[in-house]
C-alpha cells in the first residue's frame, strides 16, 4: 500500500511540474483582429493595455459618440465628394472594422460583405476595394482614454449599397 501511495505521489508531483504552455487557438476577447503581414502596414502598431492585458475596446464599448473630429456627418460629405458607386445595380452591405490606436491612427483593416438578404456573398470586388481605401484615407480618429490610461479601440464603418451607390453609413 506504502508503494502505491508513493507512486501516486511521484506522478502527481512529475505531472504538475510540467512547464509546458499550451497556447490558445483563439484570442483573447472575441472579435480581436490578429496581424496579419499581407493585409496590415508593417508600421502600425498597437499601444493600449488595460490592467496589464492585452485589450481594445469594442466599438461599443467606450462611448456612445462617434470618435471623428466633425462627427459623422464630415464622413458622409467626404463620401459624397469621392462619388463612388458600382456599375452594377447592386444591394447589400460593405463592412470595414478596423483598429484606432492610442495615438489616433487607424490599421488592421478587414472587410465584410454582404447581399441585401445577408449572406456572405461578394458584391463588387472594385466597389469593395475603393470602400476600403476612401476608409482608410480617413485619419480624424480620435484617440480614447479609459481610466486614465490611452487605449486602442475598434471601429466599424458599414456602408449600404442601394442601386450600386452608397445610400447611407452605418453607425
Amino acid at each position: 500500500m506504502k508503494a502505491v501511495s508513493l507512486f501516486a505521489l511521484f506522478a502527481f508531483t512529475l505531472i504538475s511540474c510540467q512547464t509546458d504552455k499550451k497556447v490558445s487557438k483563439y484570442p483573447d476577447t472575441v472579435g480581436d483582429i490578429t496581424f496579419d503581414e499581407k493585409l496590415d502596414e508593417a508600421g502600425f502598431k498597437k499601444c493600449g493595455a488595460l490592467k496589464d492585458k492585452p485589450f481594445s475596446p469594442q466599438y461599443y464599448n467606450v462611448s456612445q459618440q462617434f470618435d471623428y473630429k466633425g462627427e459623422k456627418i464630415v464622413i458622409e460629405e467626404k463620401l459624397k465628394k469621392e462619388n463612388i458607386f458600382s456599375e452594377k445595380k447592386i444591394n447589400g452591405y460593405i463592412t470595414v472594422r478596423f483598429l484606432v490606436n492610442c495615438e489616433g491612427k487607424a490599421g488592421m483593416f478587414r472587410l465584410k460583405h454582404l447581399d441585401s438578404d445577408l449572406k456572405d456573398l461578394p458584391l463588387d470586388g472594385e466597389l469593395e476595394n475603393r470602400l476600403l481605401k476612401f476608409t482608410k484615407s480617413l485619419n480624424g480618429w480620435m484617440p480614447k482614454e479609459i481610466e486614465g490610461l490611452k487605449v486602442d479601440y475598434y471601429q466599424y464603418l458599414t456602408y449600404k449599397i442601394e442601386d450600386g451607390k452608397v445610400s447611407e453609413v452605418l453607425p
